[in-house]
Formats: structure tokens, C-alpha cells, sequence
């Protein structure tokens, strides 16, 4: 049975064969070419956080696959509320031939996964956000036209988003730099398995200026995620100084490129400006889940 649910379960040379596919599968796209893998097949979309993005993009790109997507949303699937996670993957599964999850707790995706007899993609947790992530490696490979020497710097909190980037650092060669007000540091395993692998180069930097010299890309996130609003006012204090801005970005040195997950605050961790920049890729970024997520789905199968 094969699943999604983070980077550090592939291989360096199986990620950039599903970032080949995604390539393949964005130009049949926007040729509008027919194409369905999944004709007749169904996806279940399990969502116990919502989101516009996951839901469009995974939705849109499994309907022009030939299948059918379900939503389900907190209201309808009480996950480790109602009933039992593994009863809820034993049901799920049988009726469907996919099952994508945005869910909490990194746990969850993990019994889901033990229990399914379909595959599982995660959609979000807590912990890490995959999908994400091999959308944005896809996003600076077509910008860039390589992977070679890459320098990323991630602005603002140690997140799921930092803990994908950090997997995927464990597999694909490159300087990641973490910038973190003290106390947002990223998990320590996480680091760890990064370090170990001996791949990539890992700084953890608390100053903003030194951390972006010779970033070819710099990356950033809301500083308060689902499930933290209630922090927000106070982590605004506490982010202030690790705003990307365009003094920021023009510090680095040399052309640098801005990404962010969406959806963005504006005028918070990053300037409008920012965002509207011919240096921001954010909409390419966002545009890359679904032929991303494609590309992942048809792996499962394969």
C-alpha cells in the first residue's frame, strides 16, 4: 500500500521522479488534454481544518483526472471525536479509492494510514505539510531552471511548513537557513534527521539581515496558524522584526525569489508590496498544488 504522508518516507531519486511527472501532467493540463488515470474512481477529502486551496486544488485536479472528489468536512467526519479513527480509515476506504486528509494531530494521519485500504495523502498536519512543500521545490525548479546551490531562508515560526522543508532537505541537497524568534525553533528531531543525513547544510539564525545574505529564495508563513489565533496579538510583538519587507529583500545580495503557503496577512509577515512584486512566485506557488498533488496521486497507484 502506498501513501503520502511525509518526504522522509521517499527517496531522493522518488521525489524528483514525482517532480518530473508533475511537469508532465501541468503541460497536459493547460493543453487541456484529456487525461484520466482516475476515471471512475472516487477521492475522499477529509477535512478537520479547512481550506480553501487544499479543497480547490485537489478537487479540480481529481475532476479533470476522470474521477470524483467527496468533501467531508469537520462537521461530517468527527475525527477521534464521534468514532475511532481506525474504524472511520476500515469505512472510508472501502467506498472510496483515495483518501486525502487535512487534519491536526500528526497522529491521526498516521492511524488513518495504518488502517486504510486505500492510499492516504496528507494534506496538513500539525507537524508537516508535504503536499506544500513539493509544490514550492516545483515552483523554484521551473523559476530557477535548477536545483543546484540552492539557498532557502524561511522567515517567522518553526512550523509544519519548516518540518517539510527540513524533510525534504534530508533527501535533496541544499543550504536551508530557519530564522526564528527564540522560543519558535522548528523540532529538534526533525533537525536532527537533517544534520544526520549529511545532504544538506542546517542554520538556525535568530537575525533576519545576516540570515537572507545570499538567499535564493526567501519563504514565509503566517505567524499565528489555525488553532493559534487566539496567540496572534502577542505573536505579533514577538514576529515584528521578521516581516519581509523590501528593505529585506533587498539585502540578500543578489536576485531573490519570495514564496508563501497562502493565505497571507498582509502587512504583517510580509508587505503588500511584497506580495506584488515581479520577484513574488506566490501564485505560481499556488497554482503548482494542484499539478503537484496530481503528480502524487498518480504515484500511489502506479
Amino acid at each position: 500500500m502506498n501513501h503520502f504522508l511525509q518526504i522522509s518516507d521517499f527517496s531522493k531519486e522518488q521525489l524528483l521522479d514525482i517532480l518530473n511527472l508533475a511537469k508532465e501532467v501541468k503541460i497536459k493540463f493547460q493543453n487541456k488534454e484529456k487525461f484520466k488515470p482516475f476515471q471512475d474512481q472516487s477521492l475522499a477529502m477529509i477535512f478537520a481544518k479547512p481550506s480553501a486551496r487544499t479543497r480547490i486544488s485537489f478537487e479540480t485536479g481529481f475532476t479533470w483526472m476522470g474521477g470524483h472528489a467527496l468533501f467531508l468536512g469537520p462537521n461530517d467526519i468527527g475525527i477521534g471525536k464521534r468514532e475511532a479513527i481506525k474504524d472511520i480509515s476500515r469505512v472510508v476506504s472501502r467506498y472510496n479509492d483515495m483518501i486525502m486528509a487535512r487534519l491536526f494531530d500528526h497522529n491521526h494521519i498516521l492511524e488513518l494510514a495504518e488502517y486504510s485500504s486505500s492510499p492516504i495523502i496528507n494534506g496538513l498536519t500539525d507537524y508537516n505539510h508535504p503536499c506544500q512543500i513539493m509544490a514550492d521545490i516545483l515552483t523554484v525548479w521551473e523559476h530557477r531552471g535548477n536545483l543546484d546551490n540552492l539557498k532557502i531562508t524561511y522567515m517567522g515560526d518553526g512550523n509544519n511548513i519548516v518540518h517539510s522543508w527540513l524533510q525534504l532537505a534530508s533527501r535533496l541537497p541544499m543550504h536551508f537557513v530557519c530564522c526564528v524568534p527564540s522560543g519558535f525553533e522548528p523540532d529538534q528531531n526533525t533537525i536532527d534527521m537533517v544534520t544526520k543525513s549529511g545532504i544538506s547544510t542546517f542554520e538556525l539564525s535568530y537575525d533576519p539581515k545576516s540570515a537572507v545574505v545570499g538567499s535564493d529564495v526567501i519563504y514565509t508563513d503566517v505567524w499565528a496558524s489555525m488553532g493559534q489565533k487566539e496567540e496572534a496579538k502577542d505573536r505579533e510583538k514577538i514576529f515584528a522584526n521578521y516581516q519581509v519587507n523590501e528593505a529585506l529583500m533587498n539585502s540578500t545580495g543578489k536576485e531573490t525569489l519570495f514564496m508563501h503557503c497562502l493565505p497571507a496577512e498582509r502587512g504583517r509577515e510580509v508587505t503588500d508590496g511584497v506580495m506584488e512584486a515581479s520577484y513574488s512566485i506566490v501564485f505560481d506557488e499556488a497554482e503548482n498544488r494542484m499539478h503537484a498533488q496530481n503528480a502524487i496521486m498518480i504515484s500511489m497507484i502506479k
